[in-house]
């Protein structure tokens, strides 16, 4: 299916929900939605998912509330700008230099580049430490091997980059691997969670309670961190600021990586590489929801499960069973 093909076939679907009710519009654009797919793979990464480790380590189950509610912030953000691109049709970087000030215009890009490069020079290492820890451990993890996979994955990425560039048949190659890759991180990390429920290691009601917001967790230890704190005595409050300042940089951590300025910055640039226009305003919010809120919900939600299930508040490597240091 051509460029073409593609445009006209979503003008169709938009053209024939026309004043039908949400629902009917929101399931006839998730069989068009394609860019927030992508923003979602982007957000899909090391440091969101590393983040949702980080929060069930050291809250359990009540911060599970958190990285829907900063993805929601997020996606609101990127709603308003999808819907000033789409409806105006000009270049954001150049409307921004042009209605407000080149200043701001040029940090944003400046900003852009640099979280780019910061973003991505981890990934490869995390790719790097999943080949050779996890799935070929034989390759070992010398020096040349680490040069060897690094160079193969930038090589990948510049195919699939130029195939996406390719527009027609590439372009949408490229959305249906994307949403492949996402629906398989999904799936990876509900299998754990499977297995996790299975053993009945997990509280449901713990579950439930998590996801309503407790902003005390900003100012004060888990539950689970204060019964310990309780028993070291004279020392218990500095223990408890500690694991409190802790606790609060994960937290906050977490809530800044769900969205990424660079996704700020993808976003308008492929709407208009799609050559969607003010028609395509709902279509993208729809978009936004189905491909970025729901697949980092279920990611983030069952990382924060499984940490919160296999490392929160364990103590059982560290204390005998008199609870003193072996």
């Amino acid at each position: 299916m051509s460029n073409q093909d593609q445009y006209q076939r979503e003008l169709d679907v938009i053209d024939s929900v026309q004043g039908k009710s949400g629902i009917q519009k929101f399931l006839a654009y998730a069989k068009i939605s394609g860019p927030g797919w992508l923003q979602g793979a982007i957000t899909l990464g090391g440091g969101s998912l590393g983040a949702a480790l980080y929060l069930g380590v050291i809250s359990g189950y009540g911060l599970l509330w958190l990285q829907p509610l900063a993805m929601i912030c997020g996606i609101v953000m990127l709603c308003a700008i999808a819907y000033t691109t789409l409806s105006t049709q000009q270049r954001p970087f150049h409307s921004v230099n042009q209605n407000i000030h080149p200043l701001l215009g040029w940090s944003w890009l400046i900003a852009t580049i640099m979280a780019n490069v910061v973003w991505s020079m981890p990934q490869f290492n995390l790719s790097v430490g999943a080949i050779t820890k996890n799935l070929f451990p034989s390759l070992g993890d010398g020096i040349a091997t680490k040069v060897a996979i690094s160079v193969a994955l930038l090589g990948i990425a510049l195919i699939v980059n130029q195939l996406y560039q390719s527009g027609n048949k590439g372009a949408k190659t490229v959305d249906i691997i994307i949403k492949l890759m996402v629906g398989l991180i999904v799936l990876s990390f509900f299998a754990v969670v499977g297995t996790l429920i299975s053993a009945d290691t997990i509280p449901f009601s713990q579950i439930f309670s998590g996801l309503v917001p407790d902003f005390s967790l900003l100012f004060k230890p888990a539950p689970a961190y204060q019964e310990l704190i309780n028993q070291t005595g004279s020392s218990s409050e500095w223990w408890t600021s500690h694991i409190a300042n802790t606790q609060r940089d994960k937290i906050i951590a977490a809530f800044a990586l769900a969205v990424g300025i660079n996704m700020t910055w993808l976003l308008p640039y492929t709407l208009l590489r799609k050559k969607w226009g003010p028609k395509h305003r709902g279509l993208s919010i729809t978009d936004l929801s189905i491909g970025l809120l729901v697949p980092f919900f279920l990611a983030t939600t069952c990382v924060v499960l499984a940490a919160a299930s296999s490392l929160h508040a364990k103590t059982d490597d560290l204390l005998d069973a008199n609870g003193n240091i072996p």
